[in-house]
């Protein structure tokens, strides 16, 4: 697709018009095994400076520069949407009131992530993907709390990584607003599994900063549970 020039303005909405549209729809900021499984994937299947995305030639064409890194937290927060409404609509054995509003309200802000990304790329954006959550039992608590964990983990630092990516100002403001929510999702999930434990050294360096992974690195550990294949060619990594 060498084809694929366009002008930004004339294919995504204004950041701030969106955002504002989208916290009227929504509340947006109501409140603040699978890990180790995706850890492992990603220590495996790439390195920091890896530019290359094996495999991912062909197949639903992400785009280039800030386009490509708009679509590929688009396809992040499909799938964490596509999570989280399955547990909304199938609870685990034995959810109490408070972990089912907790876990809606994350479904909702997760659904608001994606529909305010489909409206800022437009014409632009990926087409609606399909997910594979076979390696899920959402009747165990356990299984869809780790999960939950992996993909919060998995998506925080996929922003943080994507950060010094991002060429125009106002997309990495975006991009802040939204980690920052992320980051509370995570923080609530590993509260949730044991109480207290809201961050880690797995994911917070000897700094006090947040871990951060590459575009290459985070679609390699998202791989097995997205169906649709993707044509990252073209999407800004290190």
């Amino acid at each position: 697709m060498n084809d694929y020039d366009f002008k930004e303005k004339d294919h995504l909405h204004n950041v701030d018009t969106l955002s504002n549209s989208m916290v009227k729809r929504r509340s947006f900021l109501k409140y603040a095994g699978a890990s180790m499984a995706i850890t492992t994937m990603v220590a495996a299947g790439c390195s920091k400076d890896d530019n290359d995305f094996p495999g991912m030639e062909d197949g639903v064409y992400l785009g280039k520069g800030d386009i490509a890194i708009l679509n590929y937290a688009y396809a992040l927060e499909q799938l964490e949407a596509a999570f989280y409404t399955k547990v909304a609509e199938s609870p685990y054995g034995g959810i109490t009131d408070i972990e089912k509003a907790l876990l809606t309200d994350i479904r909702d802000h997760e659904i608001a992530h994606r529909e305010f990304f489909k409206a800022a790329l437009q014409t632009s954006a990926i087409t609606n993907l399909e997910v594979d959550f076979s390696s899920i039992n959402f009747s165990s608590r356990d299984s869809v709390l780790a999960t939950a964990k992996a993909f919060e983990d998995l998506g925080v630092s996929a922003y943080n990584g994507a950060g010094q990516l991002i060429e125009k100002a106002e997309y990495l403001l975006l991009a802040g607003k939204i980690v920052s929510v992320e980051a509370r999702h995570a923080g609530l999930i590993r509260d949730l599994i044991q109480n207290g434990s809201f961050a880690g050294s797995d994911v917070i360096d000897m700094n006090g900063l947040e871990k951060s992974l590459s575009p290459t690195q985070v679609l390699t550990a998202a791989g097995p549970f997205i169906k649709t294949k993707l044509n990252a060619r073209d999407l800004p990594t290190y």
